[in-house]
């Protein structure tokens, strides 16, 4: 018992604290197969019933190939001794078996063939299905690190997951070869099965250990092999060669990715040499048992019980019989692994969004009367004990322009997206008219709402759809996209370009074209415009813009929100003071809130903020 420990000593937990895998576990998570093979059944549900009858038609086919050589060799016996004469029915069979040869080989091909198409559609269907549910859950739930590991083991199975349909398919398959190979050695002697589950299941007991072991590194792994991602791109990447070149990173880069790589080969290496020296010792036992099989079989061959081709076919029997219950037993403990890989691919699927939904959402009003009022709303992230925002009471008014104010991390940002809802508030409410934003349709209420956050995306698609992401259903209105361009200073810049609204931004494909910031951001500016919307939220929207151009952006942002609401977040006074009123915010609270000229008489932070940004113009 000792020496069995220690050869295998008992699992220890995963480095996230769960327990490594158990048997038990293993035959739990193979209820996940139903839920798979739907999957797959989704994918192409006639590719999938044509790969079952095929691989049936071959399961059959060693035991024919088998028998069929068992008649030659007797009837080759019968004509070396002059017992028959007619070599009719002996070229016969060698055509049969040659047949059944070819079509085997053709069955195997076409299986294969059947199986990599599959494979390639369940991979597009699932990765669509990863983004379809992505697209449903919280913002918030994409800034916590551990629903990102989730994330990345979900699209991890989209492309590993094809390997466990062939292996199931081919587990089935021969199991009811098996059936077919076994029916003969019983027949002969049933004492020959229970020598082959002795050989084998050394082997098989050892396969699942070291399996158990693979998983739990590739599991343990995961952040570091996302940080390892991620240091790859910092090293090779058009977006980051500027500062990496600049601060000399590159050396700092590299060594800390042979750090970790050489890290996940040492941990790799020691589990396949010590899995290489037990696979060896356990095929060795296998082997020994075949050939005492095979001594069994020769012996009652010479003692005149058995022919000479009742030797062949109950070696081959036994040979085949072999193979095959080693590659069932070695393929269970690898489709339970898959199996228990899909449980991180449905653990994704369990995720659900913690917005509130309403059980009648109502529609975005038409007109906006009151506007929007916060009450004693607070907000802290996930796993943060800080408040974002904390005890805020004002209303945006129904046409009102407010401008927010204070130094970085004071919440304005974090306030922004709460009135957006892409988060709720963790105390209090937010009313939209008197009604509080979790009563309303959260696709109308999106839609209505045109905002461009500092940390805008530099799409590397064309000129034209990067404006017509602000409202992607209008993707093929040119009028409306050229219109949004104009208004946001960008239609000159598309009038330089060589394909005009046609033309590739962005390195990362051919024929694409860089923009500076200030170009980018004249870009983003129009996605604002590209809907109707009833409020305009612009966060930091000109800090890569030239005075001139940020004086006719706002120009224009005056005019197009005339009678509408808008927010307006800037560290430039000289922008923020075209606003209604200016709010100032400090450590996530209101401290402040007016017009630019109340807000100066009081001398408070406004103020002083105020003339230290002028003092610097004097």
């Amino acid at each position: 018992m000792n020496f069995w420990k220690k050869l295998f000593p008992p699992p220890a937990p995963l480095p996230d604290g769960k327990p490594q895998v158990t048997l038990k576990e293993r035959l739990d998570a193979l209820r996940m197969l139903p839920a798979f093979f739907k999957l797959v059944w989704e994918t192409n549900k006639w590719m999938t019933i044509a790969n079952a009858f095929l691989r049936l038609l071959r399961a059959a086919t060693p035991l024919c190939i088998l028998y069929i050589g068992k008649v030659i060799i007797d009837l080759v016996v019968q004509l070396h001794s002059g017992k028959i004469a007619d070599t009719h029915h002996l070229w016969w069979m060698v055509g049969l078996e040659f047949a059944l040869a070819i079509g085997s080989d053709a069955l195997g091909r076409a299986i294969s063939l059947l199986e990599s198409l599959l494979g390639d559609l369940f991979s597009n269907h699932t990765s669509i299905r990863i983004m379809q549910h992505a697209a449903t859950l919280d913002l918030d739930q994409f800034e916590d690190a551990s629903f990102y590991d989730k994330l990345e083991r979900a699209r991890q199975q989209t492309t590993g997951r094809t390997v466990l349909l062939a292996q199931v398919m081919n587990q089935v398959q021969d199991l009811i070869t098996m059936g077919f190979l076994a029916s003969g050695l019983l027949l002969f002697n049933p004492w020959l099965i229970l020598l082959l589950l002795v050989a084998i299941l050394p082997a098989f007991l050892g396969e699942s250990y070291f399996n158990n072991k693979t998983y739990a590194l590739t599991r343990g792994q995961t952040p570091q092999r996302r940080e390892l991602d991620y240091i790859r791109y910092l090293g090779a990447s058009d977006e980051t060669a500027k500062e990496v070149k600049i601060f000399d990173l590159s050396a700092f880069i590299i060594d800390r990715f042979r750090t970790l790589s050489e890290k996940f080969y040492l941990d790799s290496k020691h589990l396949s040499i010590r899995r290489s020296i037990w696979g060896t010792v356990f095929a060795l036992l296998g082997t020994a048992g075949y050939y005492g099989a095979y001594v069994f079989i020769i012996l009652r061959t010479v003692s005149g019980t058995l022919s000479i081709g009742d030797l062949t076919f109950l070696a081959g029997s036994f040979r085949q019989l072999k193979t095959l219950l080693e590659n069932i037993l070695s393929r269970f403990t690898s489709v339970s692994q898959g199996a228990i890989y899909l449980r991180d691919f449905f653990e994704f699927f369990e995720i659900q969004s913690k917005l509130a939904v309403a059980a009648h959402p109502k529609p975005f009003p038409a007109i906006i009367k009151e506007g929007f009022t916060f009450e004693n709303v607070g907000f802290k992230y996930s796993n943060s004990e800080r408040w974002a925002n904390r005890h805020l009471n004002f209303t945006l008014k129904a046409g009102e322009k407010l401008a927010l104010v204070g130094e970085n991390g004071a919440g304005k940002t974090t306030l922004v997206k709460l009135l957006c809802r892409l988060y709720d508030p963790t105390e209090g409410r937010i009313l939209l008219d008197g009604v509080d934003l979790r009563e309303y349709d959260i696709v109308s209420l999106r839609l209505h709402i045109g905002v461009i956050f500092q940390d805008y995306l530099r799409y590397q698609m064309t000129f034209s759809q990067n404006i017509a992401v602000g409202n992607i259903a209008e993707q093929f209105n040119d009028p409306l996209i050229h219109s949004a361009a104009r208004q946001s200073l960008a239609d000159t810049l598309a009038a330089k370009l060589p394909n005009g609204y046609q033309q590739a931004l962005g390195r990362r494909f051919n024929n694409g074209v860089d923009l500076s910031g200030g170009e980018w951001q004249k870009i983003a500016l129009g996605r604002a415009y590209m809907r109707d919307a009833s409020v305009l939220i612009l966060d930091e929207p000109t800090a890569a813009l030239d005075a001139r151009a940020e004086y006719e952006v706002f120009q224009r942002f005056a005019e197009l929100t005339r009678g509408k609401s808008a927010i307006l977040i800037s560290h430039r006074f000289s922008t923020v003071r075209m606003a209604d009123r200016i709010m100032v915010l400090e450590k996530g609270q209101v401290l402040e809130i007016g017009s630019h000229e109340t807000l100066l008489a009081q001398k408070g932070r406004y103020a002083e903020l105020f003339q230290l940004q002028a003092a610097g113009y004097r």
